[in-house]
């Protein structure tokens, strides 16, 4: 494994130039009268995003404010993959004992996801546990090299996590995840914990119900239970999005390559697809035109390009691994934040059935990106979890945070 190489984006001139090609020659489609946010994304807002991405967006600023980022590059060997080189952000804190935590994004998200909790996880107080900060790149995704075999999926993505934590000092260390980030934090809890990873945290709580034969203590015990008004919101949600919202899904773990041809030569069908998802996973964020087209870029710009970051749907799917999959059960300390409008909000008894929980937190606003738009509240429930007198206090051994 090599040693760690800091690491600046640096877009070529002529990329940019392309993109700006691209731009002028994109021909958008008709739309019906009112159609609104039912048939998709409205005209009016890929119109006015496309016009910003044209002529106002300046991608060398904020390329220069992503630069501010501590990040760096490693490459890490991957069994059966050979050796992958990873981009990710590496934040001390000044606090000596902080408590290492590797961060873990999903799709569509990326490393930028980190940008607002960082400071505040980094931060030293007496009132609060601070954090080393480590927060990768998956493979496919923003700078980091993607796969180039077929095959990679949960166990890999569990794997490249753990050793990079290892390469960088930290053998013992917690975990926090949404997204896909939750299922391979989920995986390094059953595969590496407790040795490597001592406690993990999620804010997108997922797991199938409890059945009989599966899981018949917390089978029975989620029969003699009754849900809460918030859980069965949170029913309803998933029930919408699995009736409304899965188009994406379907296309990105049965046929990915054909939809790669798509997002790697429109940078407006690109927008189109993600930035329908950044509306509809959030809490009535207030999306800014540029904070969107800086999320894109680093879709376009990105080493690999854009079809890359869809092929974990395809493995995970193929392998079995997926939100709502059986999880090996994982004994370590494990936390979870409920936030209203996020995609899978399973009741607190499914939960329970594949993890040792001992910490959850309720939020009225919130949804599925929650790193970035309740950064404050994220980070508050980390710190409660692993606060003196919190349920993983001290769990990496002369590791508390103050």
């Amino acid at each position: 494994m090599t040693t760690e190489q800091p690491f600046k984006i640096s877009i070529r001139d002529e990329d940019i130039t392309l993109l700006k090609q691209k731009l002028n020659l994109s021909r958008l489609p008709d739309e019906l009268d009112e159609a609104g946010w039912a048939y998709g994304v409205p005209l009016e807002d890929v119109q006015r995003l496309l016009a910003r991405w044209k002529e106002g967006y300046d991608w060398r600023k904020y390329e220069a404010e992503l630069n501010t980022l501590p990040m760096f590059t490693r490459d890490v060997e991957i069994d059966g993959f050979g050796t992958l080189n990873i981009h990710y952000v590496h934040q001390k804190s000044e606090v000596e004992g902080a408590i290492p935590l590797l961060f873990v994004h999903g799709w569509p998200g990326n490393f930028i996801e980190v940008r607002k909790v960082l400071p505040l996880l980094t931060s030293s107080s007496p009132d609060h546990p601070s954090f080393h900060v480590v927060a990768l790149s998956l493979p496919g995704y923003g700078f980091s090299e993607a796969p180039s075999k077929k095959g990679f999926t949960g166990p890999q993505y569990a794997e490249l996590g753990n050793k990079l934590m290892i390469a960088l000092g930290y053998s013992e260390y917690v975990t926090q995840g949404g997204d896909w980030g939750h299922l391979i934090t989920r995986i390094m809890a059953a595969t590496y914990g407790p040795k490597n990873v001592k406690a993990w945290h999620t804010n997108m709580p997922s797991a199938p119900p409890p059945t009989l034969k599966e899981t018949p203590r917390h089978y029975f015990l989620h029969m003699l239970s009754r849900y809460t008004p918030q859980e069965k919101a949170g029913l309803a949600r998933m029930v919408s999005f699995r009736a409304t919202g899965t188009g994406f899904f379907t296309q990105q773990t049965t046929q990915p390559q054909t939809l790669g041809y798509s997002l790697a030569d429109s940078p407006v069908g690109l927008l189109a697809w993600i930035y329908e998802k950044l509306v509809y996973c959030t809490d009535s964020y207030p999306w800014d035109d540029d904070e969107v087209l800086t999320w894109i870029s680093v879709y376009w710009f990105s080493r690999a390009g854009p079809a890359a970051s869809v092929r974990i749907y395809y493995e995970m799917a193929k392998s079995g691994h997926t939100s709502m999959s059986r999880p090996a059960y994982a004994s370590i300390p494990m936390g979870a934040s409920y936030f209203p409008k996020e995609l899978n909000l399973v009741p607190l008894s499914w939960l329970r059935a594949t993890g040792n929980v001992v910490f959850v937190s309720s939020h009225d606003k919130g949804g599925h990106f929650a790193a970035h738009e309740r950064p404050e509240d994220l980070v508050t429930d980390v710190r409660k979890m692993f606060a003196k007198g919190g349920p993983a206090y001290g769990v990496v051994p002369g590791k508390n945070g103050y």
